[in-house]
């Protein structure tokens, strides 16, 4: 049972809950409503990041995937002059963009931004990434194993952890549905901290999983790299048995069953 349920998806789960079998939900419904939710967050996510790339297609579109990952990682508004100043700084860093990019901040402030930031500027300048996202799972599964391997080095920057080390992937497929349609095994690390993180957590406690997520849900914690691929293969264990489905949806669905923000009862209908 999810407790102040923030909305439709975890009223639902919890009433799978009070119906099921000693109080445990049916596999196979939470399965179906998961992926009803991730179809439905999916399609608001492609509207997002499609009309970033378009209005921004004078950037390097990784720096627009990683300026959108902040913003669905609840680290900064999502907002034009955000991606904007954020885009710049990962180019090309200056303090007139910092500014900007640091207003546009939630609860927990604007360091978390700059930090990000940052971080994010000292892995692009360093790591050669494709001009172009690109149009296969293989060619995209290359190029995050090039982003991985500074990611999971110890002198990795702060803030660099299992959200923003791999939200723009998880962005880049958004932008690219063919590709997440194929995306079946987790050959992708996808993000599995913040909401996901919790939902995971929801999960194994209604004994649908079979261990608890390993790691904290924040970048600013302690960060273990095997965290990336222990928790992603969480997600094989969710996908197994229900049709037509692929990680994207789940992972959406995931979001939607551990957020805690109120606002997403108004995200889709």
């Amino acid at each position: 049972m999810i407790r102040n349920p923030a909305n439709g998806v975890q009223r639902r789960f919890n009433e799978l809950c009070q119906g099921g079998r000693a109080g445990w939900p049916d596999r196979a419904e939470v399965q179906a409503l998961l992926h009803d939710a991730g179809d439905q967050l999916n399609e608001v996510g492609r509207g997002e990041i499609d009309g970033f790339l378009d209005e921004f297609s004078d950037r390097n579109p990784w720096h627009v995937c990683f300026a959108v990952g902040i913003c669905w990682g609840r680290l900064a508004k999502l907002n034009s002059d955000f991606i904007d100043a954020a885009t710049q700084l990962l180019e090309d860093w200056n303090d007139e963009d910092l500014i900007v990019a640091k207003k546009f901040y939630y609860e927990r402030g604007p360091d978390p931004i700059e930090q990000s930031l940052r971080g994010g500027h000292t892995v692009f300048s360093t790591v050669k990434l494709p001009d172009s996202i690109p149009d296969s799972l293989n060619g995209m599964c290359k190029v995050q194993g090039r982003w991985l391997g500074r990611i999971v080095a110890t002198d990795r920057p702060p803030y660099m952890g299992a959200w923003n080390g791999t939200a723009l992937f998880m962005v880049a497929l958004f932008a690219k549905p063919s590709i997440a349609a194929d995306l079946i095994e987790p050959v992708i690390i996808l993000p599995p901290g913040g909401p996901i993180h919790g939902a995971l957590s929801i999960l194994h406690d209604a004994r649908l999983i079979s261990r608890p997520p390993s790691g904290g849900p924040l970048d600013d914690d302690g960060f273990e790299p095997g965290v990336l691929w222990e928790n992603n293969s969480l997600f094989e264990e969710i996908h197994e048995g229900h049709d037509g489905w692929n990680f994207l949806d789940v992972h959406s669905g995931l979001y939607m069953l551990g957020t805690k923000l109120p606002e997403s009862e108004s995200w889709f209908q």
